[in-house]
């Protein structure tokens, strides 16, 4: 198992998160579409990851994708997201971690706007704005 930079045990997570992130960010879960805090937000500011703090999403790579979740077309800092294949409910997708402590953020699909292409589809439970 990888070592993170953020490392606690499931009872230390459970008390730092809310429910919702919990089921985010531990157990790979999926908030619905349209219901996030993020999803048609417009704030400027950085996207950090709701466990760890760490610096994930600018707010100038933020667009509508249509999909109901918060998409950007590119990560901050490549280094701060990991991308690992998923294969689970029947589909063939690449999922995307936080690099600082393993946090669940969502998938990336190569459906997304230039100049990258990509549309990293995120879970509002898993990240925070910070304002500008």
């Amino acid at each position: 198992m990888k070592k993170y930079v953020t490392e606690k045990s499931e009872a230390q997570w459970k008390e730092v998160l809310s429910p919702t992130q919990y089921t985010v960010l531990r157990e790979k879960g999926t908030e619905r579409a349209f219901t996030g805090e993020y999803y048609d937000n417009h704030e400027v500011g950085t996207y950090a990851c709701a466990g760890c703090g760490a610096e994930l999403f600018r707010s100038d790579a933020k667009y509508d994708s249509g999909c109901g979740w918060p998409s950007f077309f590119q990560p901050k800092d490549a280094a701060m997201v990991e991308e690992h294949s998923d294969i689970s409910h029947g589909m063939r997708r690449t999922e995307v971690l936080c690099a600082g402590c393993g946090g669940h953020l969502g998938h990336v699909f190569d459906d997304g706007p230039r100049p990258t292409g990509l549309r990293y589809c995120i879970n509002s439970a898993s990240i925070k704005l910070v304002k500008a």
